[in-house]
């Protein structure tokens, strides 16, 4: 290698290492300020065992879900049992949030994503009523726009923390459950009539039909039936067979106003186990029918007894489509008269 070519390889790695240097810097000017709080923890003090409450607060609800002994209950509902996989799934979400992105919050923007009072608080306490963890749930945040946010599924949602009201956190997670609806939160469980041996419905303005059978096996019997008359055995089973398949949509709070259960239709059904149930249903609000009953009996599974027992002290709301097949007049239960040629 003579001098001349020495010099010029001497140049060019004087360039190219300029060159790293020149790509480095751009890099790091890239870089986002944030990049320390990426993939963060973003509730890193928060422990599953020592949260005793979870307390939900929104624009015009608020839901309390306690812990009570062995039970998770909700507080704005006397005390009724939420669904514990629901509340188990939601403490682990949260624990494992991670800060997705992080962005400097002004005021404008607080609004805008719904960080400020028009958003979800959600806080986690201990045993003696202390915060353990407190985050607000703002906007949730769509990869992509979309047509109808509300119906869409959310790729994430901005989270604002207490004491830091300058930043934004974006996190993975659209965290649907962080809601004041007691419907998204309640154990669904219902009670539930089977092996109906008697079944008799009767209508506040008068009227009402009543059909039985002897065994699990044999044919419904109209009541008072005339001789034209004849039961449509698939739309009496219909009838008893609905009360085996009750679901809750929701538990009504104990001021629900005017619920119609004060003049309901009136539902009693005896079973071939020797149960006797009781079963006042009211209005219809929206989808959903307000339902009370008592019941009475040995139930052989204490597991339902004790269900049964919570259930009676509430008034619930059950879906119209759960029981329409019961609450049918007593003409829609006959065959219609075959049509003349």
């Amino acid at each position: 290698m003579n001098a001349r070519v020495a010099a010029i390889l001497v140049v060019l790695l004087g360039v190219l290492g300029g060159a790293a240097l020149l790509y480095q810097h751009d890099e790091r000017g890239r870089r986002p300020d944030n990049a320390g709080t990426l993939g963060r923890t973003l509730l890193k003090d928060l422990q599953a065992a020592d949260i005793a409450a979870i307390r939900i607060v929104e624009p015009k609800a608020t839901l309390t879900v306690q812990r009570k002994d062995d039970r998770w209950v909700i507080a704005e509902r006397a005390d009724f049992p939420a669904d514990l996989a629901k509340v188990r799934e939601f403490v682990l979400k949260a624990i494992g949030l991670k800060v997705g992105q992080s962005e400097p919050l002004g005021e404008k923007d607080r609004a805008r994503l719904n960080l400020d009072a028009s958003g979800t608080r959600v806080e986690f306490k201990a045993a003696d009523g202390k915060d353990l963890a407190v985050l607000t749930a703002g906007r949730k945040y769509f990869k992509r726009e979309v047509d109808n946010p509300g119906k869409a599924i959310p790729d994430g949602r901005f989270i604002a923390l207490p004491g830091e009201a300058s930043t934004a956190y974006l996190v993975g997670d659209p965290l649907t459950q962080a809601t004041a609806n007691t419907a998204e939160w309640i154990d669904r469980t219902s009670f539930q009539v089977e092996k109906v041996k008697t079944l008799e419905v009767r209508y506040p303005a008068g009227g009402g039909w009543r059909i039985e059978r002897a065994g699990d096996n044999a044919d419904w019997k109209l009541a008072g039936a005339r001789p034209e008359e004849k039961l449509d055995t698939s739309r009496a089973n219909a009838a008893s067979y609905s009360l085996q398949l009750l679901e809750l949509a929701d538990v009504a709070p104990k001021d629900a106003g005017d619920t119609g259960l004060d003049k309901p239709i009136t539902i009693d059904a005896t079973t071939l186990e020797g149960l006797t149930y009781a079963i006042k249903v009211g209005k219809l609000a929206t989808d959903n029918y307000y339902v009370s009953f008592t019941s009475s009996g040995n139930h052989k599974a204490e597991d339902k007894a004790a269900r049964e027992k919570v259930l009676s002290q509430h008034v619930l709301l059950i879906p119209k489509s759960k029981l329409e097949d019961t609450l049918k007049p007593r003409a829609e239960l006959l065959e219609k008269p075959a049509q003349k040629k």
